[in-house]
């Protein structure tokens, strides 16, 4: 599946009062099982490729802390927001602290935002559904990623400590300013 025909399962899934993860998963149910592990790895690429320092420490600042298991959930939630914001964090992090539900969670203290676990398994669940077998689904997603894998990771960029407010406030300046005030860390 190309980037494009991704995108478009996305958009006709929003256009359903049903949750996003429910929507797609029933979405991608419809079709044959070579699309919805086609799906996974579009899903996957996009995921790996904001699976980055600097998109790390946003979700650090949103989420009030951030650990490897979460940071997954972030990344998927970060996809489903859908192409427009997925491109905007993917190119500039920073630019989440304009997100009308990021502003309105740091107002509020809600640190989960973005992170949606449940789509990580939106390809999973309609596997299932169509043929009955969710174990089946993953060894038939690590199959197909082991002989069409992309090599050639650009890595996750720059380390650097997250719990530094002074380096968080230069690097993200204003997700730090809602999660972090206005001091001078």
């Amino acid at each position: 599946m190309d980037t494009e025909a991704f995108w478009r399962v996305l958009d006709a899934a929003k256009d359903s009062d049903k949750p996003l993860d429910v929507a797609v998963a029933d979405h991608l149910s419809a079709l044959s099982a070579e699309e919805i592990l086609a799906f996974e790895s579009r899903f996957s690429h996009l995921r790996d490729a904001v699976y980055r320092w600097d998109v790390w420490a946003a979700a650090y600042l949103i989420g009030g802390g951030c650990s490897d298991d979460r940071f997954s959930d972030f990344t998927a939630g970060l996809v489903a927001l859908g192409r427009e914001w997925y491109e905007r964090a993917a190119a500039c992090p920073d630019a989440l602290a304009e997100h009308p539900a990021v502003r309105a969670a740091a107002a509020s203290g809600d640190q989960d935002v973005i992170f949606d676990e449940d789509f990580n398994f939106v390809s999973s669940r309609a596997y299932k559904r169509l043929t009955g077998d969710t174990d089946g689904f993953w060894e038939a997603y690590t199959d197909a990623r082991a002989t069409t894998e992309e090599e050639g990771s650009e890595g996750m960029g720059e380390s650097f400590d997250f719990g530094d407010d002074q380096q968080m406030r230069r690097r993200l300046p204003r997700l730090a300013a809602l999660h972090l005030g206005s001091g001078p860390g």
